[in-house]
């Protein structure tokens, strides 16, 4: 058993150097420091609230605080368990590899470098708008796992999590988030969108525009 885990230690950290020093470029460079940073997102999550509200009024309420249980879920299962419980180190602290890391970010976080919080919650929202508006935006939706796929990489990238971090912090998301999601569905869902006129699939009666 510690063979297995001293072998995938090593391929992540062989992975985690592929990403954070040779699959690099000056665009990137600039790009993902921004792009895993959550402040970034905060006008689309209004502009998704918006649509959401616009659509189906006050019965997004109960949508609304299922999203927000998500967030605190992963965030409390990632951070404030899972992270202190294993305790593993960040690639920027570490004492052998860290001098080894191209850190583009202000500072290493302190905290524990499993699971990704980063990957937890924004794969944990992805799960819970795809399977709760997939109805509404049909493959569009899953832009929403390209998004999260995304940021979390970019914790690789900027030299603060392991792929497996970032890799066990998706798969806590998309379990809690399409949990949740399954539950809102059942319990409340959505109803037709009411700004949307449904066309009746029926052929018309000629008759009717000869009258």
């Amino acid at each position: 058993m510690n063979g297995f885990l001293q072998t995938l230690n090593n391929l992540d950290t062989w992975l985690f150097l592929k990403i954070n020093n040779e699959w690099t470029s000056p665009f990137l460079d600039s790009i993902f420091p921004w792009w895993r940073d959550q402040n970034t997102w905060v006008p689309l999550y209004f502009f998704l609230i918006f649509l959401v509200f616009y659509n189906f009024g006050w019965k997004s309420w109960p949508w609304l605080a299922a999203a927000i249980v998500t967030v605190v879920l992963t965030d409390q299962l990632s951070s404030g368990f899972l992270k202190d419980f294993i305790n593993r180190t960040r690639p920027c602290n570490d004492t052998l590899l860290g001098p080894y890391v191209k850190l583009l970010v202000p500072y290493c976080p302190t905290s524990g470098s499993f699971t990704s919080s980063h990957a937890a919650n924004h794969f944990g929202q992805a799960a819970f708008y795809y399977f709760t508006l997939k109805p509404y935006l049909k493959s569009w939706g899953q832009l929403f796992f390209i998004w999260a796929a995304t940021i979390s990489y970019g914790q690789v990238y900027v030299g603060v999590h392991y792929p497996l971090d970032v890799l066990g912090g998706a798969l806590i998301g998309m379990m809690l988030g399409s949990g949740i999601a399954g539950i809102f569905n059942r319990r409340i869902g959505f109803p037709p969108l009411k700004n949307v006129t449904v066309v009746s699939s029926e052929k018309p009666n000629i008759g009717e525009f000869n009258n």
